[in-house]
């Protein structure tokens, strides 16, 4: 048999995670370290693996209740080879250092077990019930998979550069850095969009670090979920600035 298809085997690779091409992940596991991955992001896998839902604590469990923040997550162990994928994102690995990272948690794709993750809140300037944001901060020492809707844009922020992104746009960034949310605008008009602009509430960041954003604001198919085999779903997750606007009966 023959055919261009055949130039799409498998990287081989010494490292842990891999880039198999732009939209799936290769992680090899020895048995001594489980990953924590996306629930239903395995396509494929090689060798004796084991798939098991991850416990959330009680902590976890009421933090996602009154937040719709957090991690739908599987464990996989064992020895062999997974490959990893979700809607035909594309996948970039992140190693996560002292400083941390603070993502959406419909971007994360995998993460090692030994990570430690919090869920935090972004308030807006104006103080507004509900017109904050909620957000998953990673701390620890390894590597976390994200995705992005198209390749995303790499911002370095520092002390005398502060840098704003779309708030349906941003992926992740620096725990390090400061964050308020925002719409520019003034007090009495903070409820709606910038007159016929099309743009909204955005996120600004000061200090020193760095900001993902991806080049989208799609809203997601009505009722898709990441992670569960639905129809395609792309831009921020059900928890975004979007989702809130909708939630919350923004006019």
């Amino acid at each position: 048999m023959q055919s261009p298809l055949f130039n799409y085997t498998e990287q081989q690779s010494q490292d842990r995670y891999t880039v198999q091409n732009p939209q799936l992940l290769r992680v090899s596991l020895t048995g001594h370290e489980d990953i924590l991955a996306r629930k239903g992001a395995m396509v494929a896998y090689q060798g004796l693996m084991e798939f098991d839902g991850e416990y959330q604590s009680h902590g976890q469990r009421r933090a996602r209740a009154s937040t719709g923040e957090g991690l739908d997550l599987m464990r996989c162990s064992g020895q062999g080879t997974v490959y990893l994928a979700n809607l035909a994102q594309y996948v970039h690995v992140v190693d996560v250092d002292h400083d941390g990272m603070t993502v959406d948690s419909a971007y994360v794709l995998a993460l090692d077990s030994s990570l430690h993750t919090e869920v935090i809140a972004v308030d807006s300037q104006y103080g507004i019930s509900g017109t904050g944001k909620y957000q998953l901060n990673i701390s620890g020492s390894g590597k976390v998979a994200l995705m992005t809707s198209g390749q995303p844009l790499m911002l370095q922020v520092t002390p005398d550069k502060y840098v704003n992104a779309d708030a349906d746009a941003i992926v992740a960034w620096s725990s390090s850095l400061r964050v308020q949310m925002q719409a520019q605008t003034h007090s009495s008009g903070v409820m709606r969009r910038r007159g016929d602009t099309g743009e909204g509430w955005e996120l600004s960041f000061l200090g020193q670090g760095f900001a993902l954003v991806q080049p989208s604001e799609v809203l997601p198919p009505q009722g898709a979920q990441i992670g569960q085999g639905l129809a395609a779903q792309f831009g921020m997750g059900q928890q975004g600035s979007h989702a809130q606007n909708q939630n919350n009966a923004w006019n």
